[in-house]
Parts: C-alpha cells; structure tokens; sequence
C-alpha cells in the first residue's frame, strides 16, 4: 500500500451494514484494526435481520467462522441446538450482530450513503459521503448489496444476465417459457380491456409490454425483488389494512388469474404460511407465480438509479406487498378457503416497529457483479471446483428466481392468442464449491485498497448460488481478515499472504 500524506480516519472502512458488512467489520476489528462500518440506513444485518428468517443454507458442513457463531448464537439465544431452527426471528438476529460490532468496538455510522470517491493513483484516497463528511480509507470493504463503492471507485462491474456465449454457460442467457409451479397458467390475457386476448392494446400493470429476448441471450434481466415479510397468528398481530393507496385496476391479473385456478389451491401457494421460526412466526417467501415478487422489471432499473428513483422504487414494492396482503385478504376473486387463512394471520407486534411492521430491507437479490481478472462461473459451481487461494465455501443451488412477467401470442386456430407468461425462474443442484480470494478483488490497476464482500466478482447464474447470506456472512469475515492483514503488514490487499489469510480463517473456525 502506498504512504499517504495524511494518516487514515480509520484503517478499515466497511461500506454496507449488511450480514457481509458486520462481519467484515467485526472480522477487521478482531484483528486489531481499526474499524468504521457506514450504514446508508439505520439498521444492521440486511436480509439477515430484514425477513429472511427462514435461512437458505445449502450444506451446513461449508459453514465456518462468523457464519457458524451466528447460527451458534441464534441456538444460544433459545435454548436449543444449532440448526433447530432454520433462523432466528428479525429482531433476533439484529440484536445479535449489534452485540458483535459493540463487543468488537466497531465505530458505526448510520444515515451515510457514499456520495463520491477521490482517488489517488489506483487507490481510494476518501470516500465523501452525502452528509458532507470525508473518510480517508487503509482498506475500504463494499459490503452493500447495491456495489455502489465499487462503481464510484471506478471498478468495472456488470449488471444482469449475460448470453450463453458470454462464458459458455447452459444457463445464462433468457430463459425457455416452461411450465412449472412459478409458471403462469395458459389462457390469462394480458391485456387491459380484452380478457379474451385477441386484440392488442394497453397491458395489465404488473406485466412488462418489452420483446422477450431470443432463448440464451443477455438481455440485463435481474431477478425480481421483493419483501421477506414477518407474519404470525399470535393474537396481538397487527392486521393487515388496506393500504391508502390500494389501486383496484393493479390487482385485474390477480382476478383473472384466480378464475383460471383450480378450487385445491391454497393461501401458502402464493405466500409461505408456515410457522418456521421461533415465536410462531413466519419468513413469508415469495411462492408461485403471483406472489410477494415484483415482476414488471422495477428491479432491472434499480442497480444504477439514483437514490431518489431507488426510493421511488422501494415504496413501488412496499405498495406491492402491502396491497398483495390485503387483496388476497379481501378480494372477491380469491377464493373464501384462501381469505380464510389469511384472515388468521397479521404482521407481528414486535418486529419492524419503526417501519409499520414491514421489514426495514427491500429483498434486492442481486445489483451490481464486480467484473476482474478471475470471474466465477458456472462451469465452477458445477464442477465443484475447489481454488489454491479459497476463502469460503457455497453450495446452495443456482437458484434464478423469476426475471419478469411479460406475454407472448399462442398462434391458435382460428385466431392467435395472447397470454400472460413467466420467465427466468430455475434451480439447479450443485455441489460444494470453493470461493477463491480473487473474486473478491477488483483489477489491481482499477484499486489496490478495494475488496468486494457481497457484489463479487461472478457471472449472473454463479451469483445466483453465490447470493445467500450465510455466504455473504463467510465473505465478509474474510475480507475483514485480509483488510486488517493489508493494513498490519502495509501491503496491497492484492500483495497480501493468502495462506496466512487461509490460516488465520481456519483458526476462526473457517471451513476451507
């Protein structure tokens, strides 16, 4: 690392108060460097803490180091065995990650969101932050879902699905319109005022009125957003309310898709409805193909809006989620079996209190991907390929949750047909792979004092098993280890020892 004129504010800053943002933090801080973690929001944890109770793991033997205390520490907090539960309740799982940055003296600055970097040669000198506030950096950590610090500090980065030719996956690229349990059924028009869909004219909100792009090509599709809510049946939860803004003409595909279904469908095929973390509580995932996700492409534009067209975005979603309750709550069209459960349940009293019980973090499964001189790809996931220079293992599925929801024409006898129709989703086995050090550094020319801790570098199917935050939670550990190593040994997180980074993981309990 090149001397700088003017000693560091801090010799690790963590952008990102997300699962990979504490534990690089708390990593960094455990190492003896000095740590600040910037948070644009006001709460810890991301997902982990957001909604997504119900943890996606994959094989529990790939989990190490801060990923594994977590799950030992949401054991310890009930008084059961790890893994009895597959998470913790939301406001769990934040008081644990707050009680790590306090024990670890981590300094953490909440409602700052980075504005600008300035650079010195390929190094970040500062990061200036909207407040006004300047933070010169020894290392900086991007542990935001977003890559927005990559992105300002000039990183190359990719958004969305790239072609199959791209690195010669099966399974980028868009995707065949297949049946399957988040496939549309035939026969809903999407169009606003002929539900027969024989005449074209304005479509139905909630589908994208876009070409699909020919099968296996790039087209920048992301993976729809959503809320992970918090529900439960206790009988102090919080009805749901229709929404002041609730808008009737959002809901038709809904109507139109409950007169096409059959009478054994159930209130859990569209929203998950069980009681699978502690307190009777539920992680409501998004399920089927009307559901909790957004798909008419808000999430394709949000990776690099502004800020003010995030938030835009944002409530876009919150009304989504909020609406979608209520609807399959109320409306004539959802059959009396399907209203009935929903009736039993409500949002929980005790979680989210400060954002009218619904989860303080908007599901964003994937933003920007770092782009660097080594990108992982399908090929290794499914291999099972393992690196010289591992520092964490995945092993969940690739698992591409659904792209969009646009339409297409059934050439029919006597006249074509337009119907509504799902694409993108799919989930593909893997077996344990390994996550090497690179992926998590950008080009040594584009900045030396740089890591990636969630927005590494991969393509779009590698990143859609990469994406859990388990793995997040070993990715950010290890790069908190290899900031404090840059710093402690004043070389380029590029230079660093990688087997003494290995070494040091392994003694916290890391699975390589």
């Amino acid at each position: 690392m090149s001397e700088q004129s003017v000693a560091p504010s801090a010799e690790v800053i963590v952008y990102g108060a997300t699962s990979a943002g504490v534990c690089a933090a708390v990593a960094a801080a455990r190492s003896g460097a000095q740590t600040v973690l910037v948070e644009p929001g006001r709460h810890v944890g991301g997902m982990t803490s957001g909604g997504l109770g119900y943890t996606d793991v994959g094989d529990v033997r790939v989990l190490g180091g801060l990923a594994r205390e977590f799950r030992d520490a949401v054991a310890q907090h009930y008084g059961v065995s790890p893994g009895h539960y597959a998470g913790p309740e939301p406001h769990v799982a934040e008081q644990i990650m707050l009680s790590w940055l306090e024990q670890a003296r981590v300094d953490v600055r909440f409602g700052e969101r980075i504005e600008s970097v300035v650079t010195a040669g390929a190094e970040i000198d500062e990061l200036v932050l909207a407040s006004g506030a300047r933070l010169r950096p020894g290392v900086a950590i991007d542990a935001s879902y977003e890559g927005d610090l990559l992105a300002a500090a000039g990183v190359e980065t990719a958004i969305g699905r790239e072609s199959r030719s791209v690195h010669g996956e099966r399974f980028a690229g868009r995707q065949e319109i297949k049946p399957g349990r988040h496939s549309m059924p035939w026969g809903i028009s999407p169009f606003r005022d002929d539900p027969a869909g024989r005449t074209e004219g304005v479509v139905l909100p909630q589908v994208r009125d876009v070409p699909l792009a020919e099968v296996g090509e790039g087209d920048g599709g992301v993976m729809s957003f959503g809320y992970r809510v918090c529900l439960t049946t206790a009988r102090d939860r919080v009805p749901f309310e229709r929404p002041a803004d609730y808008d009737e003409a959002y809901w038709e595909l809904g109507r139109r898709y409950f007169s096409t279904c059959v009478g054994d469908d159930r209130a859990g095929r569209f929203i998950g409805l069980e009681e699978n973390l502690p307190g009777g509580k539920c992680d409501g995932n998004s399920l089927g193909p009307f559901s909790l996700s957004v798909l008419d492409g808000a999430a394709w534009e949000y990776p690099a809006a502004t800020p003010a067209r995030r938030e835009e975005l944002r409530r876009h979603h919150e009304r989504h989620t909020r609406g979608f309750l209520w609807f399959l709550s109320t409306d004539a069209s959802v059959p009396a079996h399907i209203r009935t459960e929903m009736a039993r349940w409500g949002w929980p009293a005790d979680e989210f209190v400060d954002t009218g019980q619904l989860p303080h973090q908007l599901y964003v499964r994937e933003a920007r991907r770092m782009q660097s001189d080594l990108v992982l790809t399908e090929h290794d996931l499914v291999a099972g390929r393992r690196f010289d220079d591992t520092i964490a293992l995945g092993s969940y599925h690739i698992d591409i949750r659904e792209v969009q929801r646009t339409w297409q024409w059934a050439w029919e006898h006597p006249d074509p047909e337009a119907h509504v129709v799902s694409e993108g989703y799919l989930s593909v086995a893997v077996p344990a792979y390994g996550i090497p050090y690179r992926a998590l550094l950008p080009r040594r020319e584009e900045c030396a004092n740089l890591l990636a801790a969630v927005c590494v570098s991969a393509s779009h199917v590698a990143f859609s098993s990469l994406r859990m935050e388990p793995q997040y939670q070993m990715l950010g550990q290890a790069a908190g280890a290899a900031a404090a190593l840059a710093v402690a040994t004043g070389r380029s997180v590029h230079e660093i020892d990688v087997a003494l980074l290995q070494s040091r993981l392994r003694e916290s309990g890391a699975v390589l």
